[in-house]
Formats: structure tokens, sequence, C-alpha cells
């Protein structure tokens, strides 16, 4: 599926500015190990700013899902910390860049349980794929308890996943949304790329 979804997003991006692509670091490392990039291509690398400038976020209660406030991608610039001081909240972000792993929205938010930043979205991929998903999480995440849940939805078919992001490499509490996004995304990206390449 990324292959396929990243060959349409070069092939489009070329016919919009030829010989020159803005692709974030893991979209280049997969293009260039898969040989997906015309030769002579300039690869500008995206920030986590333009990844999600098109970001659609929403703050809700936890316990009704019921909307606080649309937010405009700049709310992306506060700290994570800002979930730790407003526990019944969580935050839903909605991009295109998702499109690629097959994901909508991701929402994030404070475990009441673990007290883990947690991330929760839905997976579009194949139910034979439960076991490489679940082995995934348990070999890239590093906390004892409360790291991951799967379930698959027949009806959606989607993965239902909520994982810890702060056992994940790279996570720091001082983060901002917009990093942690990144983060999240690089994540799943790379789960699904490894996934798929082991066809």
């Amino acid at each position: 599926m990324i292959k396929k979804q990243l060959e349409l997003y070069i092939a489009e991006a070329l016919q919009n500015n030829p010989g020159k692509i803005e692709l974030h670091k893991v979209e280049k490392e997969y293009a260039e190990k898969h040989q997906l990039l015309p030769a002579g291509v300039e690869v500008v690398l995206k920030d986590a700013a333009s990844l999600f400038s098109d970001a659609y976020l929403e703050r809700c209660e936890k316990e009704t899902v019921a909307l606080i406030i649309v937010e405009t991608p700049k709310f992306l610039e506060e700290k994570i910390e800002h979930l730790k001081t407003h526990m019944r909240e969580f935050l839903y972000v909605e991009s295109k860049s998702f499109d690629l792993v097959g994901i909508d929205a991701i929402s994030l938010e404070v475990d009441d349980v673990f007290e883990t930043y947690t991330a929760m979205f839905g997976l579009k991929m194949k139910k034979k794929y439960e076991a490489r998903v679940k082995e995934y999480l348990e070999a890239n995440l590093t906390g004892e308890r409360g790291k991951y849940s799967v379930a698959f939805s027949g009806k959606d078919g989607l993965f239902d996943i909520n994982f810890a992001v702060d056992y994940s490499a790279g996570f720091n509490e001082e983060m901002t949304f917009l990093e942690a996004y990144d983060l999240i995304y690089s994540f799943v990206f790379s789960m699904v790329a490894e996934i798929e390449d082991a066809e």
C-alpha cells in the first residue's frame, strides 16, 4: 500500500514541480530504498510544520467525546504537557499526510491508568497482518505496562491501535504536539513499511 501510494504522490508532485519534490525523512528513505525517485530529482526534506500544515484539530472531552474547541494548526506548537494539565481532554488531528499510511486521524491523550501519552487511530490493513503489527509494537516500544492494544474490526476493516508514545524511540516529555505527531507518523510509517516489505 505505501509503495503504491508513494508512487502516486511522487508522480503528482513532479507533474506540478518537475525536478523537485518535498518528502518527509521516512518517505525519502523508503523512496530511495525502493528506487521510486527518477534520476536527477532534488528531494527537499519536509519538516513537521509542512507535514501538518493542512491539519484539522479538535480538542475534545475524553468522557463524552464532546468538542471543546476547533484549533488551528498553530496549536500544534504547544507542549504535549497540555494534556497532563488538562487530563479530561484529548487532541484529535486529521491530515492528508496520514493517507499515505492508511490512517484518517490520530488522537492523543494521557492514559488515566498508566499516565502515558497514548496515540489512538484506525489503521487500514488486512487482518492477516495482526501478528506482525503486534510483533512490531512489542519490538519497538520499551515500556513494561500498558504499551499497546490492537484489535481488528471486521466491520470497518481497520485495526484499532493504541500505543504509548512515551515508549517509542525519540520521545521527550518536553515535545510540542507537532514533534509528537511527527514522531507518531514516522513510527507508523516505519511499521507499515516493514510489514509490507516482509511480504
